[in-house]
Parts: C-alpha cells; sequence; structure tokens
C-alpha cells in the first residue's frame, strides 16, 4: 500500500504508474481516494476543534460554579453538550470514510522500479541471463509422470477418489527425492546465513490482506469455515505476518529467514489444475526465503534472493534461466520481480520454477512494520523467494538427470539425503 501523502502530492505519477500496469480501471481511484482523505482531514480537523473548545468550556463552567453565576454556567453545560453530540457524529462518520480510503489505498498497485519492463502480460516478460547449457537429450523423454510411475513412485487416481483433482500420492524413491531435495534446499540455505524457521500454516484474515492484494487472495486462498483462519499459499504470508504491528529496532537489520511449509492453493483462472501432471496444483510443500531490511538494502537483497535459488538448481546441475517480469505480469504490492525458469528437455523450454519478490515498504505499510533508526520511524522494506518447490521442481530435476535405460542420476550433493544412492533404478 503506497503512503497516502505520496499519492496526494503525486497524483498523476501514481496514475502513470496504474497505466503502466495496464489497470486504467482503477485511474479514477486516485481521484477518489484524494477527495475522501481531504474529507477525512477535514473532519479530524472539526474534531480537533471541538474537543479543544469543550475542554476550553468545560474547565469555565466550575469558574462559573464558584462565581455563583449558575444560569451562565447551565448555558456552557448546554453548549458543552450539543459539542459531544457533534464530535460522536463526526467521529463515527470518520471511522467509516477512513476505512474507505484505507480500502481504496489497497486497490492502487505499489510503484513499480523504473527497471522494470512495459509489458501487458507475462509473454512480455524479459530473459536476463542464462546459467547451464540446455541439454536435450538424443532419446524421447517421458511426461513427468509417466518417470515417476516407472519407479511406482505416484499415485494420481487414488489421490483423486479421495480429495479429487490436484492432489496426489508420491510414494517410495520418488517421495524420498522430495524430501531429501527439501532438506538439502534448507541446509544450502541456512549454510548462507538464513535462519530456520517452520512457521503457522493458517493466518488471519488481517496477515492475509496485509501479505497480498484481494484479487490474489480470491484466487488463491482457502479460508477455513466458522473461523477467522486462512491456509497459506506459501509461508512467506506467515513469515511476513510474524512482524505485524512491530516496531524493530534498526541494529536488528536484516532479518533473514528461510521457511518450510505445506501450502495450499486454489489455482482459479486461465491456467486451471492439471488432471495428470503435478505442475500446476491444489497442495505442494516449498523451501521459502523472506527478509525484513532497510529501503536503501532491499535493491541487493533482490539479487541475492534470486541468486541462491539459480546456484541451488545449479549444484543439482539444471539450467535455468532469470526472467525479468513486466509491469503487467507484477502483482500489485510487487516493485519488481524476477522469475527463475528451469530447463525442460522434454519440452525445449523453460518453465517457471521459483519467483523473487521486492515488495518495498507495501506490504510493511499494510501490516505496520516499522523501523526505529537514528533519524525516527520508517516502514522496513520486504522481500521474498522460492528456494525450490517440489514436486513441481521434482519436473526438472527428473527430465534433466534421466538417462536412455530409465533410470535417475543423483546429484552428489542430494547423495548423503538419500542414503548415500547415486541412482534411482526403474520398478517397471
Amino acid at each position: 500500500m503506497l503512503d497516502i501523502k505520496f499519492v496526494r502530492e503525486n497524483p498523476e505519477a501514481v496514475k502513470e504508474n496504474i497505466r503502466k500496469k495496464f489497470q486504467d480501471h482503477k485511474v479514477d481511484l486516485v481521484d477518489e481516494v484524494i477527495a475522501k482523505d481531504k474529507e477525512l482531514r477535514s473532519m479530524k480537523q472539526r474534531v480537533d476543534d471541538l474537543r479543544a473548545n469543550r475542554n476550553s468550556l468545560s474547565k469555565k463552567i466550575g469558574g462559573l460554579m464558584k462565581e455563583g453565576k449558575k444560569e451562565e454556567a447551565e448555558a456552557v453545560k448546554k453548549e458543552v453538550s450539543s459539542m459531544a453530540d457533534e464530535l460522536k457524529e463526526i467521529e463515527e462518520k470518520e471511522a467509516i470514510v477512513r476505512e474507505e480510503v484505507t480500502s481504496i489505498m489497497m486497490q492502487i498497485p505499489n510503484m513499480i522500479d523504473p527497471s522494470v519492463p512495459i509489458g501487458k502480460d507475462d509473454s512480455e516478460n524479459v530473459e536476463l541471463r542464462k546459467f547451464g547449457e540446455p541439454i536435450v537429450p538424443d532419446f524421447e523423454i517421458p511426461y513427468h509422470t509417466d518417470i515417476m510411475e516407472s519407479f511406482n513412485g505416484i499415485d494420481l487416481d487414488s489421490a483423486r477418489k479421495v480429495a479429487g483433482n490436484g492432489f496426489y500420492y508420491l510414494m517410495g524413491d520418488i517421495a524420498r527425492l522430495h524430501s531429501a531435495v527439501i532438506s538439502y534446499a534448507r541446509d544450502f540455505m541456512i549454510n548462507r546465513g538464513f535462519t530456520y524457521v517452520v512457521p503457522p500454516f493458517m493466518i488471519r484474515s488481517n496477515v492475509v490482506t496485509g501479505v497480498m492484494s484481494f484479487a490474489e487472495m480470491e484466487g488463491m486462498m482457502y479460508k477455513i469455515e466458522g473461523e477467522d483462519l486462512y491456509l497459506i499459499g506459501t509461508s512467506e504470508h506467515s513469515m511476513i505476518g510474524k512482524f505485524i504491528d512491530t516496531i524493530l529496532d534498526e541494529e536488528n537489520l536484516p532479518y533473514t529467514y528461510t521457511s518450510y511449509s505445506p501450502c495450499f492453493r486454489k489455482e482459479k483462472g486461465a491456467h486451471g489444475i492439471e488432471e495428470r501432471g503435478v505442475y500446476r496444483i491444489h497442495q505442494f510443500e516449498k523451501q521459502e526465503m523472506i527478509v525484513v531490511c532497510k529501503p536503501e538494502e532491499s535493491a541487493d537483497w533482490f539479487v541475492k534472493l534470486y541468486m541462491n535459488t539459480v546456484d541451488l538448481f545449479r549444484s543439482m546441475d539444471i539450467p535455468v534461466r532469470a526472467l525479468e517480469c513486466c509491469s503487467g505480469d507484477l502483482a500489485d504490492l510487487k516493485c519488481k520481480s524476477v522469475d527463475v525458469e528451469a530447463w525442460s528437455p522434454r519440452q525445449k523450454k523453460y518453465f517457471e520454477v521459483g519467483s523473487c519478490s521486492n515488495l518495498t515498504d507495501a506490504q510493511a505499510r499494510r501490516l505496520k512494520i516499522r523501523v526505529k533508526g537514528k533519524d525516527g520511524k520508517y516502514f522496513a522494506h520486504t522481500l521474498n523467494n522460492t528456494v525450490v518447490a517440489p514436486p513441481r521442481m521434482l519436473i526438472a530435476f527428473l527430465e534433466n538427470n534421466l538417462n536412455v535405460d530409465g533410470t535417475v542420476n543423483i546429484p552428489e550433493v542430494l547423495r548423503p539425503y538419500m542414503g548415500g544412492q547415486e541412482k534411482l533404478i526403474p520398478k517397471k
């Protein structure tokens, strides 16, 4: 969420930012919120004046009574009573208008970084750099669930009976590989100085609206019926929520955490849920990283975060690329975002396996995450990035490590987590 003062002083810049995100239907919100903010400030001034006058007159009553001027005192009492009625009426209206201002402000997108390419959707994202040489073997790569089934490693049919489409049973070596990747990612990030955390897997509505836009919330979150709780779509939600309504000491920044959690997503929209694969599903597990830092440090942390993912995948010999998200592909709270995509030998193209975002102070402003520095208080900057998200990551792993005989190579870094195995041997 932007600072209302910034919107008030820079209305045209905010409107142009909205146009760059191809959300022209929101342009009128700028004038609307400025008008309501003006009304709100006017009411606040009237409230302050009324309180000051009421206090002054209240003191006067005692003096009049001492002087025996009872009639004058009663007249002043009536005036004070009238002020109290007006004060109550304005305060009630003020609360309503303040809520309206907040609601509108939460719909206005964050200011995008000047370096973000302008484009309507993900088809106009820009490749920054490739890491590793993409290879297409001289044998056919089966569909990823076919590879898993050769190890008796997945059962989608049973999962469909139990929970419906978008769920799965992972079994045997594939399930172990899944856990091995998560464990390796955890230790990889710990070795890079991040603190490991297992967070709550449910969060309250005030945290939900603090970490994401209304549109994202509707398309992603599962609500727990009868309770003010939502299942998390990523541990970033509860990790950033950890700092809600806090004042942090500047000397303790940055906070760098890596967190494990299951993730639950409706996956509503154009992409939909796959019946046969595990690329887009309702439930998965993920290792995440988040940073809470000073504003002047967030740009550097942004690069460090997505390079952590690049380095993790390259340590397993999986070619990847970094893709800069264009303006129209940025969620409303994001200032800048880079997707890390892994190479798919079967499809002969890259596909997303992680997303790194700098949200500047947009989340911190919503959640009231402030920092106490030498020159006063300010809002922190927050960033997040995927370390690894099986089973999607397993698709890249299996395709890039598959041999012509159906075996799958285990990279050296994963072997300690796989009981020393160097290869997975098909069961059929």
